[in-house]
């Protein structure tokens, strides 16, 4: 098997620790819910379908919703709780959650000797043979896929040979089956929502070398979306975005393991339709009503059913693999802005719960989960979102390690046999006068010995101006424009770098509503605190309507922003503060005049 190179390669993430802050207590808030939810109702699908379970009454603390024993999706949530759960180990060494997902996985190791040895899912095998027969059923593969992937990153990130028994298993059930298709049966199987399929199989052919596993692989191939995108055509427009996603990272990791360029062309295509083309929200999202929005067509579908949180996860995956592939440093702005504003904004702060949509519209109201009662497809990719927060700030080359985002982070690394530690803090500038319009990050490398490698810094695109570095209090010249790389090659013992940012506050119009605008921070999307749509009135730029307000609190600077000369002023917060208060994102912008009129 050909392993294909790299740009820049991931780092163990048990070598990056967060640092205290929002981010780990975000962090840490999923860790707990992750850990509340007992074995018992995460495995009451499986045992019901392995005949293992027959309650007379409902069960305490059952699950509910989406994972309901009458719910044709039952038993996703697991898949997305094993993979978080690996995840949370291998970025932490967590015991606790390693321990809880071993015992998952033996519980479905006897689920599967008690379905025969080959099934391990939590709906029948005959969803699938419904599907092949054309009558209609939610989604099967995007069930199973959930387990399966869960299965595969308990033998990625932990080492579980349980995992990949039961993966090796399952997977003969599935050459069996589709080995008795045309290509032509398959497609039309296929265009039933496959999840990630082809991304198990690649993962699955990537570990054991397996003949049949690259003929899953290439069964589960989707020649009626991917040749599309070949030829250059748009098949996205109008179809379910969170279909498509997951079959796109299949074809990267089955490039990642044959070498065959026509996967990696696959990726780039759809990247192509889906963001360089398509355009996007001011959050960095796209879709409403969980499908892709025509190409730079958003005016119109300003709803409440904006931006799905499995699209913003799903996407941010593909920048970072496309980051990895090419060093372009585009694809680590597009994850910027959707962690911020997706990421964040979508979980609720207090409860650690899920917001399925973002909605978008005049006077939006976010809607939050609930822990046993909805389990929808985005409280699965909540869970994984909120265990991976410092999978993405570094990455390594041959010439040394690139800072992809600036995030309280403390890295441990190896230039050669040099030990390096590398941490990263934001200075919160609390001598200045007022809220500073620079965000400044202090990076301190301390090697174990001097060593020669290049510290390459993303220099974001919505930098206003120059950014600035001193190396040990000197100024060093900055060869690099917003939205590159600045790379800076010196032999490193123990220094100390300060990166000075300068933001400013913009306001970004909709691509086909130029009257309409909403308004960022720096990277972070704002906005405004009222139930209704309310015009703003300017001759010139609209972001010198707001002002800084309540800008200081004890040693903190707020955030908040509030209109001025307007003839009802608002208040403006980071739209991933926002809880429950109702809230507006586009204001239609008119001439001061009118204001009079």
């Amino acid at each position: 098997m050909a392993m294909t190179p790299s740009s820049y390669r991931a780092l163990p993430p048990r070598d990056v620790t967060l640092l205290p802050g929002e981010l780990r207590r975000r962090a840490e808030l999923n860790r707990t819910y992750l850990l509340s939810l007992t074995n018992a109702n995460l495995l009451q699908n499986y045992y019901q379908e392995a005949g293992l379970w027959n309650p007379r009454q409902r069960p305490e603390g059952i699950h509910w919703g989406w994972e309901a024993p009458t719910c044709q999706l039952r038993g996703h949530f697991l898949g997305h709780w094993l993979s978080a759960a690996a995840s949370l180990y291998a970025a932490t060494g967590d015991a606790e959650a390693k321990a809880k997902a071993n015992v998952i996985v033996s519980e479905l190791a006897r689920c599967q000797e008690a379905n025969g040895g080959e099934w391990a899912g939590s709906i029948p095998e005959k969803y699938l043979d419904w599907i092949a027969r054309g009558r209609q059923i939610w989604a099967p593969h995007y069930t199973v896929h959930k387990t399966l992937m869960g299965l595969c990153d308990m033998v990625a990130l932990t080492g579980s040979e349980q995992a990949l028994d039961v993966l090796t298993r399952w997977a003969s059930w599935f050459h069996r089956w589709t080995g008795q298709f045309s290509r032509r049966q398959l497609d039309d199987i296929l265009d039933v929502e496959t999840g990630g399929m082809l991304e198990v199989w690649a993962n699955l052919y990537g570990v054991t070398g397996r003949e049949e596993h690259l003929e899953l692989m290439q069964r589960y191939d989707r020649p009626r979306l991917f040749e599309r995108l070949l030829a250059g055509e748009d098949p996205l427009t109008n179809q379910h975005a969170n279909t498509t996603i997951p079959e796109v990272h299949g074809a990267a990791r089955a490039y990642e393991v044959t070498g065959d360029t026509r996967w990696r062309d696959i990726v780039h295509a759809y990247w192509r339709q889906a963001v360089t083309l398509r355009g996007a929200y001011v959050t960095g999202g796209q879709t409403s009503g969980e499908i892709w929005s025509p190409p730079q067509e958003l005016a119109a579908r300003l709803g409440d059913k904006n931006q799905e949180h499995c699209v913003v996860y799903n996407m941010m995956l593909l920048a970072s693999t496309l980051l990895r592939w090419t060093g372009d440093p585009t694809y680590a702005d597009y994850w910027e802005a959707n962690f911020y504003n997706g990421i964040l904004a979508q979980q609720n702060p207090h409860t650690g719960m899920i917001a399925y949509f973002l909605p978008l519209e005049p006077g939006a109201v976010k809607c939050w989960g609930t822990p046993t009662d909805d389990f929808w497809c985005c409280h699965g990719t909540l869970v994984q979102a909120h265990a991976i927060h410092g999978r993405d700030v570094y990455y390594e080359d041959d010439d040394g390690l690139l800072v992809a985002q600036y995030l309280p982070t403390e890295l441990r690394w190896r230039r050669g046999g040099t030990p390096v530690r590398l941490r990263q803090t934001t200075d919160t500038q609390t001598s200045s006068t007022h809220r500073p319009r620079a965000q400044v990050v202090d990076l301190t490398v301390a090697s174990g010995q001097p060593a020669e490698w290049t510290l390459k810094l993303r220099l974001p695109r919505w930098i206003d101006g120059a950014a600035s570095v001193e190396l040990n209090g000197e100024p060093l010249p900055v060869r690099a424009a917003p939205g590159e790389i600045l790379a800076l090659r010196r032999t490193w013992g123990e220094d100390h770098l300060r990166l000075t940012l300068p933001r400013r506050l913009a306001s970004v119009p909709l691509p086909d509503d130029p009257s309409r605008v909403a308004f960022v921070d720096g990277p972070i999307a704002l906005a405004g605190l009222c139930d209704d749509e309310r015009t703003l009135y300017a001759d010139g730029d609209p972001a010198s309507l707001l002002a800084p307000d309540n800008e200081r609190e004890w040693t903190m600077w707020r955030p908040a922003y509030r209109t001025r000369g307007q003839p009802s002023n608002i208040r403006f917060l980071p739209l991933h503060e926002i809880v429950d208060q109702p809230y507006t994102t586009y204001f239609p912008i008119a001439p001061r005049a009118a204001a009079v009129d």
